[in-house]
């Protein structure tokens, strides 16, 4: 099971944040800032996993953003490094080229585009056709 969802910029700003696990603010603040320490140390000769208190945190960096999910320890590292880069990439094909501006003006477009793709922490759909489907008719109903 997904427990969280991050993506951050090099400077430590979060840009979308998922949780799917009762956490109070004051220790997502704190979480966030030790996953985001922790990626942006690690050298890029090293895998992609990192044991974190009883969890895995899996991330992928993009350009200056940095994609983290925290998984279970027995949950596969590489489905979730999958499914990052399938985020990414529906991000891309709905924005075109998509960058951090966009996610910082559209945020309740990534956020529904995540919600599309996670729900409750576990995988709803893999279709990227199906996904971005939904959401061009979810457009079409804000725009009415």
């Amino acid at each position: 099971m997904i427990r969280f969802f991050l993506l951050q910029n090099r400077q430590g700003k979060t840009r979308l944040s998922k949780w799917y696990v009762d956490v109070g603010d004051e220790e997502k603040v704190q979480v966030e800032a030790e996953v985001h320490r922790i990626v942006t140390a690690r050298d890029s000769k090293y895998t992609n996993f990192v044991e974190y208190k009883s969890y895995k945190v899996v991330y992928r960096r993009y350009a200056g953003l940095f994609f983290s999910v925290c998984v279970d320890v027995t949950d596969n590292e590489l489905a979730s490094l999958e499914g990052i880069h399938l985020f990414v990439e529906l991000l891309d094909r709905y924005f075109g080229n998509v960058c951090e501006l966009d996610l910082v003006f559209n945020f309740n477009k990534a956020y529904a585009i995540l919600d599309e793709y996670l729900l409750g922490g576990e995988v709803l759909e893999t279709s990227q056709a199906v996904m971005l489907a939904r959401m061009h008719e979810f457009d079409k109903l804000i725009e009415r």
